[in-house]
């Protein structure tokens, strides 16, 4: 028996499409389907609160408004979340669509395609979240060697947001990682299939 049931049987017979196979295609496709749900809000969650987020300070006279824009860091953040929430959401039809007609394997170059974005969402959201989280914490604590004030000693609600922001796109970017890991056993386990196929032949 091949990896995951799919191959042949102790006596050669193809064993393509296999109840515990579909039942196993069914649970991965509904799992990448609710993890693209909760990414796709999350995601959007994640820029609202850090992209409205601003708070007006009064010093001396003079009004200095806090913007998610002084920092480059949360505009990166902000960016990435909105780039996963898009491609979530339309992973989120293709996942729909592929569950009403009841495909259980799809094409290779698709596969691969899903794995790639995947991939690309994953690091670029783990890049955004290292990145505010970095710029979060100077702004919290400070840094007395260089001089940096403690931010939020002035802007307290503007960094409540903005950590609600960050705690919502750690959240994103962790179901990223484990949705290319799930896009890459769809993408490898086609390969078995294959290799399956050419044991039977032989």
């Amino acid at each position: 028996m091949s990896y995951l049931g799919v191959g042949v049987s102790p006596g050669n017979v193809p064993v393509y499409h296999s109840p515990n196979v579909k039942l196993l295609d069914r649970g991965v496709r509904v799992a990448e389907l609710v993890l693209r749900c909760v990414i796709c809000g999350l995601g959007v969650l994640a820029a609202v609160l850090v992209g409205t987020d601003t708070q007006v300070k009064e010093i001396l006279t003079i009004q200095k408004k806090a913007r998610f824009t002084d920092m480059k860091a949360l505009v990166f953040l902000v960016i990435a979340n909105g780039i996963a929430a898009a491609y979530s959401l339309m992973q989120i039809l293709r996942c729909a669509v592929s569950m009403v007609r009841g495909n259980v394997l799809f094409s290779k170059p698709l596969a691969w395609a899903i794995f790639s974005g995947d991939q690309v969402i994953a690091y670029v959201t783990l890049a955004a979240v290292a990145a505010a989280a970095q710029s979060a914490v100077f702004a919290k604590l400070g840094q007395q060697e260089v001089q940096w004030m403690k931010i939020c000693n002035m802007y307290g609600k503007f960094c409540n947001q903005v950590g609600g922001g960050i705690a919502s796109a750690v959240l994103v970017s962790l179901s990223m990682v484990v949705l290319s890991c799930m896009s890459a056993f769809s993408l490898f386990r086609l390969y078995g299939g294959n290799k399956g196929k050419s044991s039977a032949r032989w």
